[in-house]
């Protein structure tokens, strides 16, 4: 068996504020359409669709690991996402689980952990 790709189908509640956060956030969006876009960054990518369930989105969670997880801190910062979309921003920590991560909340309610490994530890494959 062989794949090539897997991507989530992230909930918007507003497909306009949530893109401008995700470009603010560094994603580039090659393409786009009334009810959907595609988004990446690097070989990371995923599909964002206008749909809200409150009890979903609140429950949606993404993790993003990144080779540099302080730059990716730092623009989060430098940009003040925080307090330009009103969303959760935690500052990077040492995770039990060999990442240091910070969590990073989007205008409709999805969680993101964005981090990198620590202690040599490496993403299984």
């Amino acid at each position: 068996m062989q794949a090539n790709e897997i991507k989530a189908f992230v909930p918007a509640r507003d497909l306009a504020l949530s893109l401008r956060f995700y470009a603010d956030l560094g994603f580039h969006i090659p393409w786009q359409s009334d009810d959907m876009a595609y988004l990446h960054v690097g070989n990371c990518s995923f599909l964002l669709q206008r749909f809200y369930v409150k009890e979903h989105a609140e429950n949606f969670m993404m993790h993003l690991l990144v080779p540099d997880v302080e730059a990716w801190w730092q623009h989060v910062v430098a940009q003040d996402l925080a307090a330009r979309y009103g969303v959760l921003a935690e500052p990077p920590e040492d995770r039990p689980w060999a990442i240091r991560d910070f969590v990073l909340g989007d205008p409709t309610g999805v969680l993101w952990r964005i981090g990198q490994n620590i202690d040599g530890v490496k993403a299984a494959e």
